[in-house]
């Protein structure tokens, strides 16, 4: 079930041309066509007026140089012999006349259309959004060397007041050469700085790779880097040029997604869920955690013209986002799955193992399991109060359960000088308190809440000592860690070996099935609503309990095995399918949470995690799973041995060739370098009370929670604009929802298969080579 965001709703599809561009709108203005979109080769070059100031990743697609017509000046500080003076920006407000309530756009006008104006001493960026209603403008001086200067004007111009700024700036300009458009593009994804001078990374292309409550997840295509200071376009230093090249390392066009509308960065039930956030609080509204442009966003917060609620700041996730279709008959179900790979002790997978001193683990890695019934598009829906009538309330057909993987949080290495493809495993710290395995667990108790289920997968049994070194250490700090807890919190501590189990040919997926049951009965799932009337209606005559208010997930099961990649993967999608039961029992599509193998559904799911832990592999090994799902239920195809071997000899050559330039470029770009000296060591942390009382309390209250979708809907959403673009000329066939896969496109499905139930035991639907 690959998510190849080229396939899934590119720009070409989704760009809306500026109807307020040219003076007389009616008349000039075009609305771009899919066929002209189409007719653009992707090999074409943007109209740039400066094209040394470029680093493009890949070449970005034409955007012809517009100059408005003659005006007036530029905006703020003079440039040149010919200018008005600064105050003429005060004048430019009042002659504007913004409308005072509209002095910072409101949440649901995101910016989410840009385009780049350059004058030989500043950039001008104006944002728009969808319905090209409301537009912002964003300074960045090109003077300074060394300082990062942005100016956020907080007016919201229209389009005929946007055009009156843009002529005003070109004929403060003319002697200076005037006014330049650069560039149009789909955000601004942070500033680095190496030796000299400042970069701007800017997103040129997106593609659509999932929908949730009418806000649309985009991959992040391709990616340019300008060179902001007019003075830094001469040639760069061989350190400069050297830097840039290990920066650029890090492709940008692979596993990056944002939203503009819906904080990828945070699960569905925290984004639903979560009180109001304080805008003046200085933290961000996003988690930061998995926020992996964090450290290039930070140098336009230290400007302190830019808040962290700012529309111009765009937070990347770096993982993997899948969604795919499951149609039953006529009720047509969501499922989503989000990875969320953890900035902190990130890198390649021998030199980043175990834990840090910050109790950070390497290959963190969040998964969320996302299944939504498509009757109604946004997270709210028609609601009916005897006493009020029909309302707005949160929409009850949306549920969640989310997993985590990291690896085994003690201090432990492995050195890969030797030749040796399965290198010693040493424990490279003894620490009798385990204070940094104490601050790893504290966090996921403060994140997840207090039911926690650890999950550890490595080898017991070996002719030589090796993973089961780690499996006594764990063993022993859970242990340790386990007495000072209340008894009504312990950690579940879970140790099976899963090679040894496959091996001896015991029932596998089975225990795992077990484990997953006790573990969602353990911490809940989430879903936003009450069960469908159907379930009360059974209950009449089963006897069962039936469920009239939402449910919350307080509680994570954490799973690991020595890499946390295929054994942990292998279970993660057991849990999931354990999990998906659940979620479409309680959105009353299922009348069991038991799910058959070898069904539609369970095929697409099973297609889903294969694709989801072959690119967390990639990422940390530079290969794809060796040991697949099918491993462990015994199916292996007659292909899959010299797959295996290929899959072995890819990993062993990343990791020991490329693995230390990899981390090298990581490294810059999540901005970690030495660390520095401390004059004062870190306060020590009881060794007995090693957790925050207040981790044990339950994250997620009912009523709290109640009332924060209350608050959710009552906030205005307006998706309609971007989520259906009535300006824009397109067809069915081109549309996400349309294009997205769904069980009915299967391999080996027949048109006389349609009317077949994906809840069916179909044997000849699961054999089918990958």
């Amino acid at each position: 079930m690959a998510s190849n965001p080229a396939l899934k709703g590119s720009d070409s599809e989704l760009s809306l041309t500026n109807s307020e561009s040219t003076p007389n709108a009616a008349q000039s203005s075009t609305v771009t066509t899919l066929a002209d979109k189409q007719r653009k080769s992707e090999g074409e070059e943007r109209s740039v007026r400066s094209p040394s100031s470029l680093s493009v990743s890949s070449p970005p697609t034409t955007a012809p140089s517009l100059k408005p017509p003659s005006g007036s000046s530029e905006l703020g500080q003079p440039t040149g012999p010919t200018h008005i003076p600064a105050a003429s920006y005060t004048s430019l407000s009042k002659i504007l006349q913004p409308n005072p309530a509209s002095s910072t756009p409101p949440p649901h006008h995101a910016l989410n259309k840009f385009v780049l104006y350059e004058t030989k001493t500043r950039f001008y960026i104006i944002a728009s959004n969808q319905s090209d209603t409301r537009h912002r403008i964003l300074k960045i001086d090109r003077t300074s060397q060394d300082e990062l200067v942005l100016i956020e004007d907080e007016t919201v111009y229209t389009g005929r007041q946007i055009r009156d700024v843009l002529e005003m700036v070109e004929n403060g300009n003319k002697s200076s050469g005037g006014l330049g458009k650069v560039l149009s593009f789909y955000g601004i994804a942070g500033f680095i700085k190496f030796t000299a001078g400042w970069y701007m990374i800017l997103i040129t292309k997106r593609s659509v790779v999932a929908l949730l409550g009418g806000h649309y997840l985009y991959h992040c295509e391709e990616t340019v880097h300008i060179t902001v200071n007019a003075a830094g376009r001469s040639e760069k230093t061989a350190e400069e040029s050297r830097l840039l090249h290990t920066f650029q390392q890090v492709d940008m066009s692979k596993n990056f997604y944002f939203s503009y509308t819906y904080d990828l960065t945070s699960t569905l039930q925290r984004n639903l869920t979560k009180p109001d956030l304080d805008v003046e609080s200085g933290q961000p509204p996003f988690d930061d955690r998995y926020a992996w442009n964090y450290h290039l966003l930070t140098p336009a917060l230290e400007c302190k013209h830019l808040r962290w609620a700012s529309d111009w700041l765009l937070p990347l996730v770096h993982g993997h986002v899948d969604q795919a279709k499951l149609q039953d008959f006529s009720r047509v179900i969501y499922i989503t799955l989000i990875a969320r790979r953890s900035r902190h002790f990130a890198g390649a997978r021998y030199l980043k193992r175990g834990v840090n001193e910050d109790g950070d683990v390497a290959n963190e890695v969040e998964t969320e399991q996302i299944v939504s019934e498509a009757l109604t598009t946004p997270f709210y829906a028609p609601s009916y109060d005897p006493e009020t009538g029909y309302h707005l309330g949160p929409n009850p057909r949306y549920t969640s359960y989310v997993q985590y993987r990291g690896s085994i949080p003690t201090f432990w290495a492995q050195d890969v000088m030797g030749m040796n493809p399965k290198p010693p495993i040493e424990i490279t710290v003894v620490d009798p308190f385990y204070t940094a395995s104490a601050k790893h667990f504290d966090d996921l108790l403060g994140r997840y809440g207090p039911s926690l289920m650890i999950l550890n997968l490595i080898k017991c049994r070996e002719p030589q000592p090796r993973e089961s070194k780690l499996g006594v250490e764990y063993a022993n700090c859970v242990e340790y860690l386990n007495q000072f807890l209340p008894d009504d919190h312990k950690m579940i501590y879970r140790a099976w070996d899963m090679s040894h189990a496959s091996k001896k040919k015991q029932d596998v997926i089975g225990y795992l099935e077990d484990l997953a049951e006790e573990s969602i009965q353990m911490t809940g799932f989430f879903h936003s609503g009450p069960e469908p009337e159907s379930h009360r209606l059974r209950g009449e005559y089963d006897g069962s309990t039936y469920r009239d208010t939402i449910l919350l997930q307080n509680g994570i099961c954490r799973t690991n095995c020595v890499d946390c990649l295929d054994r942990t993967n292998a279970a993660q999608f057991v849990f999931g399918k354990r999990a998906l039961g659940h979620q479409l029992h309680a959105l009353g599509v299922v009348e069991t949470p038991n799910l058959l193998f070898d069904t539609d559904a369970v095929n697409m799911l099973t297609e889903m995690y294969h694709d989801h832990g072959d690119t967390i592999a990639l990422q940390y090994t530079g290969s794809a799973l060796v040991n697949r799902v099918d491993t462990y239920r015994r199916k292996l195809h007659w292909n899959s041995h010299s797959r295996n071997l290929i899959e072995n000899i890819r990993r062993y050559y990343a990791n020991s060739m490329l693995d230390a330039e990899k981390q090298t470029a990581i490294n810059l770009f999540l901005g970690v370098g030495p660390v520095a000296p401390s004059s004062l060591p870190a306060p020590l942390r009881d060794y007995r009370a090693w957790y925050d009382p207040k981790h044990l309390e339950a994250l997620y209250k009912r009523q709290e929670c109640l009332e924060g979708l209350q608050r959710y809907v009552e906030h205005t959403n307006e998706f309609w604009v971007e989520y259906y673009r009535p300006l824009l000329f397109t067809s069915l066939g081109r549309h996400f929802a349309y294009s997205m896969n769904s069980t009915s496109k299967l391999p080996g499905k027949h048109g006389r298969d349609m009317g077949t139930s994906p809840f069916q035991h179909r044997l000849d639907h699961s054999d089918h080579p990958r």
